[in-house]
């Protein structure tokens, strides 16, 4: 049965932790390289504004990797854009940026009535795009931004990580904002047509927060952000050694959780015992980025055989990731 599924299917069916021949190859996390614009014939930044070159781009990663999954946007900033932050749209092997924050402690804060404006829009009508493409052979995976990372996007992230053990009620009531506007936004995603929304929340690591902060903080927000997806599978990505932090993501109810490769696979497998699905994690530095093809295979290899129910790079891709890699990892779990 497995073999006749389409890749759609089988990414569903390993987010459902169906017994499967193998595990799907995906990129949860950002996909395209320099490779793939290349054989598209688009190119960062233009395909951030443009949801038909956004569409185009994206539908290629199955195509020139391997990879069972589409998957867009390519940055983190598209929700902080909607709430006025100034953001730098990158270059060809740059991802966008965060270039100014747009509030204060004390300032007000209300989310705009209709979330899906400027690139917010773009996303949602590239959706929309790719599902007709390629929607019934490949699941369309929406990548989206957690709610504390949102919030330190709107005041800085240093602000807030202070504002925590100073005045925690600034921090709640950005918090509070962000965790609305993802659920509107989410939303919006899973009704144009997503399949999977990734929702990565970098500032919630073990490099910010304690675990009790985790769950006073982000575990709430990131709650309330996946409460209104419909039939979409949810899947929580935190970047860091997160070997402490799996039992409070898991409280999350994500159903899958993204995970880097500071993480021991055979650990994370381990301590996950069949609560979510895992997915990842071979090392986007070493080796997808500095490594070889046969080293990527081996690391992807190991994921299959810890148990992970999908393999994918542990994190983001750099844009300037070698094609040669991204096929070893995926010959390391097709064969």
């Amino acid at each position: 049965m497995s073999n006749n599924m389409t890749p759609k299917e089988r990414v569903m069916a390993a987010l459902e932790q169906k017994k499967l021949d193998r595990p799907p190859v995906i990129c949860a996390t950002q996909s395209i390289t320099v490779d793939v614009m290349d054989a598209a014939k688009v190119y960062w930044p233009d395909a951030h504004t443009d949801p038909k070159l956004m569409a185009e781009l994206s539908c290629a990663i199955p195509k020139v990797t391997g990879f069972e999954s589409v998957r867009l946007p390519y940055c983190l900033t598209v929700e902080a854009e909607i709430m006025g932050c100034k953001v730098d749209l990158g270059k060809q092997d740059r991802t966008p940026m965060l270039k100014q924050h747009a509030f204060e402690a004390e300032s007000p804060i209300e989310v705009p009535k209709n979330v899906i404006v400027g690139r917010a829009k773009t996303v949602v009508d590239a959706i929309k795009l790719c599902k007709q493409k390629v929607g019934n052979e490949y699941p369309i995976v929406v990548g989206t931004t957690g709610p504390l990372t949102i919030a330190g996007h709107l005041v800085g992230t240093e602000n807030l990580l202070l504002w925590m053990i100073t005045d925690p009620e600034p921090v709640k009531k950005f918090i509070a904002a962000s965790a609305h506007l993802e659920r509107e936004y989410i939303k919006a995603c899973v009704s144009a047509g997503a399949d999977v929304v990734v929702m990565s929340d970098p500032s919630a690591s073990t490099d910010m927060l304690s675990g009790e902060m985790f769950d006073e903080f982000a575990k709430p927000a990131i709650k309330e952000s996946f409460s209104d997806m419909g039939k979409a599978k949810s899947v929580l990505h935190i970047c860091g050694d997160t070997t402490i932090l799996l039992d409070h993501m898991i409280a999350t109810g994500a159903h899958g959780l993204s995970i880097e490769e500071k993480v021991s696979p055979e650990e994370a497998v381990k301590l996950v015992n069949g609560r979510a699905a895992l997915v990842g994690n071979v090392g986007v530095v070493r080796p997808l980025l500095q490594g070889t093809p046969e080293e990527c295979k081996a690391a992807a290899a190991r994921c299959v055989k810890a148990g992970f129910n999908l393999v994918a790079p542990g994190c983001g891709l750099a844009a300037r990731v070698p094609l040669a890699n991204i096929k070893g990892l995926v010959a390391g779990v097709k064969g």
